[in-house]
């Protein structure tokens, strides 16, 4: 479904994805199945989406952003692609981002370029993640850092004297800023 207020210039989005009234998605985008594009979005022609991913008002998907499958981007998320933005800047350098599978990013999080955010990861609303982002991790702050570890469902694990323990009963301990499965 594409809203007819929409403007959708690109042939890549997959079956069940909708696109809602005033977002903008150009040529070169690839969108994947059953995705939800809330309005006032944009999505640049050199940004890729896989299935399942929503994206809440607000949020402006730049090129070389990468939202892997069941990624929710909250509403005025703020995504960056360059390190050292300049108008008319000659010496610009696209820098990939790339938000791994199962990822929740809050409500006016601002994520700059050039990082990696791991794989089931909860970034807090109003986060500011400067740096890359070990899967699981929740991060919350200005810088972000590193306030507990989550489950595949999006809950936090419980934190045990000297470990982690998920939803599921398996054992984490975190070593150097990654979770280790014990």
């Amino acid at each position: 479904m594409i809203h007819p207020l929409a403007e959708v210039y690109t042939k890549h989005i997959g079956e069940g994805t909708k696109i809602w009234q005033f977002s903008i998605v150009l040529e070169g985008a690839s969108i994947g199945k059953d995705c939800n594009i809330n309005c006032h979005t944009l999505i640049e022609g050199k940004a890729q989406l896989g299935d399942r991913v929503t994206v809440k008002p607000g949020v402006y998907v730049w090129d070389g952003v990468r939202l892997d499958d069941d990624v929710m981007v909250g509403p005025n998320a703020t995504f960056t692609n360059d390190k050292w933005p300049k108008s008319k800047n000659s010496n610009y350098q696209l820098l990939e981002t790339h938000v791994r599978r199962g990822v929740s990013i809050g409500a006016n999080a601002t994520i700059l370029c050039g990082i990696t955010i791991g794989e089931f990861a909860l970034i807090a609303a109003g986060a500011v993640v400067t740096r890359n982002v070990p899967d699981r991790a929740l991060m919350m702050g200005t810088p972000a850092a590193i306030k507990g570890w989550m489950n595949e469902d999006g809950t936090k694990m419980k934190e045990e004297v000297g470990f982690f323990l998920d939803n599921q009963g398996n054992h984490w301990k975190e070593e150097a800023g990654e979770l280790i499965r014990l």
